[in-house]
């Protein structure tokens, strides 16, 4: 009986990890098992972190369904030292940086609301760290500067090691009208400010909320520069631009020779779409703009409070618009008390196609929540989306939506759009000949 003998290259390839020697030693061996010949020295972002992942995926999928929904207490075995990720799990790249995170982030509106204790907050963050999610995104706006004060505690107290988790805070709104705005002096002051009250040396990703209609885009692109120059920034992204806003910005940081912004983050989900799954992919082909998503579902603003609240707080006006959004800033929300009509007729539309979204939910042995989240995971062009929780019982609710998204499949999708009836589509091109 012949023998396949494996024939390697000696010479030093750039994508095997294997010695000359070693590989002469496997030949020679032909009844011992031979080495891999292909391993990439560069980490599948998907992949990291599975060690273990088989011998204890089903212990976690029962604890995720059983304990996650009910009285569900942190498993001391889920923990980064023994590398395991709650199934489903998957860590991607920011854009087309080098940056990786957790297909899924911690969102901390909720966490770190008026109404949750500091230790029911540190649970919540200790839950999503030892589930795997290694993004925690925050803002100087959340809970004044408590927010950011909590998290800084809690990760210094557990000492974790710096390069297991990252954190995302933004800037622009503040409470006080004179510290508005994306100028060059708030810019650096906000950073400061953050990273004295977050006790860290830097910050991974620094996000400007909405742009500044005030403020030249160049200062701004040069101040983002200026703060990862001096390492207290690594990345900078932005949340609310539109298209053109960042097509602009990217045009004055080549133009400048700055560091260009690696994500937009914005609104995604069944109510709002068009943003997403229209421009921001093209952005992301074109010049690398990833997609950080978040909604008021995944956010647990809504999640529990009845179908009513959830109807009322998705037919927002400011949804209407082209690019609009659920927003804090009080000067929006003034809008959502104008043509109140329209408003109703809009929240009854949708109230029936969230009965009907429903009852499919429950064919899939899950809640509406858990189901929009695992439609929004669906799309690959949302590289992390945002969930928030004021108990680790809520976290685990929404992390089990990852066991959902296989079973969304194409006739699942289309079954979705039919209901939603809201699927976007790009603008037919108009030929200037015609306006001649």
């Amino acid at each position: 009986m012949s023998k396949v003998v494996l024939i390697t290259n000696t010479s030093n390839d750039s994508n095997n990890n294997t010695t000359a020697a070693d590989e002469d030693v496997a030949i020679a061996g032909f009844n011992q098992t031979l080495p891999t010949i292909y391993r990439c020295r560069a980490p599948i972002a998907s992949l990291d972190c599975m060690e273990e992942f088989q011998s204890t995926a089903e212990q976690l999928c029962l604890q995720l369904t059983s304990g996650g929904l009910q009285g569900y207490t942190t498993p001391t075995s889920v923990s980064r030292q023994t590398s395991v990720v709650t199934p489903g799990l998957r860590y991607r790249n920011l854009g087309k940086s080098g940056l990786r995170v957790s297909s899924v982030g911690l969102g901390t509106w909720v966490t770190f609301g008026g109404n949750v204790s500091e230790e029911q907050a540190e649970s919540v963050v200790v839950a999503a760290y030892d589930a795997g999610v290694n993004l925690f995104d925050i803002s100087e706006a959340h809970s004044g500067t408590r927010a950011e004060i909590e998290l800084g505690n809690i990760l210094q107290k557990k000492n974790w090691k710096r390069h297991t988790y990252v954190v995302a805070t933004k800037i622009y709104w503040n409470a006080k009208s004179e510290e508005r705005g994306l100028s060059r002096k708030h810019i650096i002051s906000s950073v400061q400010a953050s990273l004295a009250r977050l006790k860290l040396s830097y910050i991974d990703i620094v996000i400007v909320h909405k742009c500044d209609p005030m403020c030249p885009t160049e200062e701004i692109v040069r101040a983002m520069t200026h703060v990862i120059s001096q390492g207290w920034v690594m990345y900078w992204g932005t949340s609310r631009w539109s298209p053109v806003e960042i097509m602009e910005a990217y045009t004055n940081c080549r133009q400048f020779n700055c560091i260009t912004p690696i994500i937009e983050q914005t609104e995604y989900h069944i109510f709002c779409r068009e943003k997403a799954e229209l421009y921001l992919p093209e952005l992301y082909n074109k010049i690398g703009v990833g997609l950080m998503a978040w909604s008021p579902i995944s956010m647990n603003l809504i999640s529990g409070r009845g179908e009513e609240n959830t109807v009322g707080c998705l037919t927002k006006p400011s949804l209407k618009q082209k690019y609009g959004s659920f927003s804090w800033v009080e000067d929006e929300t003034t809008l959502m008390n104008k043509d109140e009509r329209t408003q109703v007729e809009e929240m009854q539309k949708q109230r029936e196609k969230l009965k009907e979204i429903s009852t499919l939910a429950s064919r899939m042995g899950c809640s509406l929540t858990q189901l929009t989240i695992a439609w929004t995971l669906k799309h690959e062009s949302v590289q992390c989306l945002l969930i928030g929780a004021s108990t680790p019982q809520q976290f685990y609710h929404a992390l089990y939506s990852l066991q959902l998204v296989p079973k969304i499949n194409a006739t699942i999708m289309s079954e979705l759009d039919k209901i939603l009836e809201n699927k976007p589509v790009r603008p037919p091109m108009i030929s200037t000949l015609a306006l001649r």
